[in-house]
């Protein structure tokens, strides 16, 4: 009797019919199933205990060399099907013991989903998930800083370190942080590794103290942060320098003509800003309404140490001030606001109505050297340190002023107020010769 080729019995096929095509060791058949469309499907079948089942392995391909064993792109021939059904066969008759492939399907299904599970516990214990963490932390606490912090993760680790941010936050080391700030020194950027530093040292101080510490979110204990790898990292004092560049008392008086009959909004602003004492701009534009009084306004600080709310800072309003203020038309929510209060004047909105109304005599005029230049000024006529502390908001030290000290210094800050006022409006006499006394 003459013996069909694998391609006749194949092109034989009924369609619909399962046909075994060959036996297959150590357990097992080869099978074949032709559709309506013509296209034929081989399938591996085998038995075990009381049921079997068909395992699909792919379609022929007529076109396939007949001795190939590996499939192609349109299919497989019959010897690179008999291959595939072996191979499932083996790995089967491998696992008897244990339940053979149904058993083997399952414990692959758990192995896949512990690590699925295990990925998603390093994902939310992350060096990436604590720093975006400690910044929701931080804007949780009205702290202004959550934006910066935020932004230089996001650029200066998570997208140049993906390997690192990946990592469990309680693996990361020192050498990690080291080689992220080496980078963007060596690219010029000194203060902003300098930055990344203290966010980071912070962020991971925060989950440290979380094991002790009620105050902070319970959420940060997750991270098993016993340690703080940023700690003993040397910041570089070189950058650490801030470029203040106070206003002489020619250049403050200068500006305060440029800005003391401006009219509208802007103008009234702009005086605003300088005669309570050149608050931090990024506060002042904050104020509420509802925080404007009949001798002071409250504006929030939020610098200062991380983990810690806000802290209310009052400035008293001399006459000059209080008619500013007005100028502005408070109503709203917002003060400082152009829509009736409903969002407040952007701080770098107020920066550049100041570099615009600052005459060019000022050589590199910043908004910035507005606040240094009022606490130079004031100093330069003796107005204390700690006075002038306290009007700009510069944070008290020491236990006793912290903690006993409940004067608010109201008056004395009024009095700073009254005197920059004073030496603002002052006409500079440009024109007159000192006296030297002649040699004899």
């Amino acid at each position: 009797m003459e013996t069909k080729t694998a391609s006749e019995i194949l092109r034989c096929l009924p369609p619909g019919v399962f046909t075994t095509l060959a036996k297959i060791n150590p357990v097992g058949t080869l099978q074949a199933r032709r559709k309506t469309s013509g296209a034929i499907t081989f399938y591996w079948r085998y038995s075990i205990g009381t049921s079997s089942e068909r395992v699909a392995i792919g379609l022929y391909d007529p076109s396939a060399p007949p001795k190939s064993l590996t499939p192609g792109r349109s299919g497989y021939s019959m010897a690179a099907a008999t291959r595939q059904a072996q191979s499932l066969a083996l790995e089967h008759h491998q696992h008897r013991d244990e339940g053979g492939r149904p058993a083997l399907l399952a414990a692959q299904r758990q192995a896949r989903q512990t690590d699925i599970e295990t990925k998603r516990r390093a994902a939310a214990n992350s060096l990436e998930s604590l720093l975006n963490a400690y910044c929701d932390h931080l804007e949780k606490l009205e702290r202004r800083s959550h934006k910066d912090a935020r932004s230089i993760f996001k650029l200066h680790v998570i997208e140049p370190w993906p390997s690192i941010a990946t990592m469990p936050a309680n693996e990361v080391r020192d050498e990690h942080f080291a080689d992220m700030m080496r980078k963007l020194i060596d690219a010029g950027k000194g203060r902003t590794a300098n930055k990344l530093r203290s966010y980071a040292r912070a962020a991971y101080q925060t989950a440290k103290a979380a094991r002790s510490k009620p105050s902070i979110p319970v959420s940060f204990k997750a991270y098993e942060v016993s340690s703080n790898p940023v700690a003993e990292i040397e910041p570089d004092e070189a950058h650490n320098r801030a470029d203040k560049r106070p206003l002489s008392v020619s250049e403050m008086r200068s500006y305060w003509r440029a800005i003391k009959r401006l009219p509208g909004f802007k103008g009234s602003m702009l005086r605003l800003h300088l005669l309570t004492g050149g608050q931090r701009i990024e506060q002042l534009v904050r104020l509420r309404t509802a925080d404007i009084g009949p001798e002071s306004i409250r504006i929030l600080d939020g610098k200062g140490r991380p983990g810690r709310a806000p802290r209310t800072h009052t400035v008293p309003l001399t006459k000059e001030a209080h008619r500013a203020l007005n100028g502005c038309g408070p109503e709203g929510l917002f003060a400082l606001s152009t829509d009736r209060g409903q969002t407040h004047v952007a701080a770098t909105t107020l920066s550049g109505w100041a570099s615009t109304a600052a005459p060019r005599t000022i050589d590199g005029f910043q908004a910035k050297r507005i606040r240094s230049g009022v606490e130079t000024l004031l100093a330069s006529v003796g107005v204390s340190l700690d006075i002038r502390g306290r009007l700009q908001s510069h944070g008290i030290t020491g236990v006793q002023a912290r903690h006993y000290d409940g004067h608010d210094y109201l008056r004395e800050k009024k009095n700073a107020l009254e005197t920059l006022y004073k030496l603002l409006d002052q006409r500079t006499v440009a024109n007159v010769t000192p006296i030297t006394r002649r040699r004899a």
